[in-house]
């Protein structure tokens, strides 16, 4: 088991750890990179994964509101856990209540479940993304207007894909593989551009930010334990539920905290060891799912 684990986990280290080789030597700038992933390659994936013939929507609902409650669970957790400790409240919930289920989370399903697994895996980014991007943002500013969330690149993927899957309209499949491909270098470049990320990040903070690495899983493995005694859904499914509530913060979130001025050098200290606990933690968490 423990050689299999290591297996799964390896490319995704070790892609990550090039990219933060790199960025230490070289400081790249992947500004341009990465809103060309965000705003074409992810939602290339997505709609890809969702346009597929084999998609069914309605087979996903179960694990699509479990995600939900999952992300809600969390963040209520981040919530007690900052009233108790005297942090500010935006300052935890945010990065314990949203997960990196986009850069490692999307080709962890697949390197452990296989290329069935990156549907539900995508069903589940997308429900954690659109709390990110309408939740998450009110809760950092409540001037946010969450009617603008379609405009999304991802979002806007998520609704053609869903919207091509129920209509049973057939994509010229040349075109469905040239989407593929597009779709593909999203996951590496995630992977790389996690690893540069993590350069720029200190940990003067280092308090919270262990504080917040260590609860991001603990609160996401719990939420997983309770939901799934609860609701029967199919094996596969149940591996990926437990699998992404042991995630580390989403990156995502010291760049909101930059853009709202909610503590950045906190929340970056947060995501930071968070990303670097995964080495702990996702172990743990496929230990689980192979053990059952």
């Amino acid at each position: 088991m423990l050689l299999r684990i290591t297996t799964i986990l390896f490319p995704l280290f070790a892609i990550t750890l090039i990219g933060w080789w790199v960025g230490r030597r070289s400081q790249p700038d992947l500004t341009h990179a990465n809103k060309i992933n965000m705003d074409v390659f992810v939602p290339a994936l997505v709609f890809a994964a969702l346009a597929n013939k084999e998609f069914h929507l309605s087979e996903f609902l179960p694990l699509a509101a479990i995600t939900f409650a999952m992300v809600l669970m969390s963040g209520l957790a981040a919530w007690l856990a900052a009233r108790l400790c005297g942090v500010q409240v935006k300052t935890l919930v945010l990065p314990v209540m949203f997960n990196n289920c986009g850069n490692i989370g999307l080709p962890l399903a697949v390197l452990a479940f296989g290329e069935q697994a990156l549907a539900p895996a995508v069903v589940m980014f997308m429900v954690s993304n659109l709390l990110h991007f309408s939740f998450g943002a009110w809760l950092l500013d409540h001037r946010t207007r969450l009617t603008t969330i379609w405009k999304v690149p991802s979002v806007a993927a998520t609704l053609a894909g869903i919207g091509v899957s129920a209509t049973g309209l057939a994509i010229w499949p040349p075109l469905l593989v040239a989407i593929k491909m597009l779709g593909d270098v999203s996951i590496p470049l995630m992977l790389f551009s996690l690893g540069v990320r993590l350069t720029d990040t200190q940990l003067s903070a280092w308090r919270i930010g262990l504080g917040g690495g260590i609860l991001r899983p603990l609160v996401g493995l719990a939420s997983a334990c309770i939901i799934l005694t609860l609701v029967d859904i199919p094996v596969q499914q149940r591996a990926l539920v437990i699998v992404f509530g042991a995630l580390p913060p989403a990156v995502l979130n010291f760049i909101f905290a930059e853009r709202y001025r909610q503590e950045p050098e906190k929340i970056a200290s947060i995501v930071m060891i968070g990303n670097l606990l995964s080495i702990v933690f996702l172990p743990i968490a496929l230990a689980l799912t192979l053990a059952g």
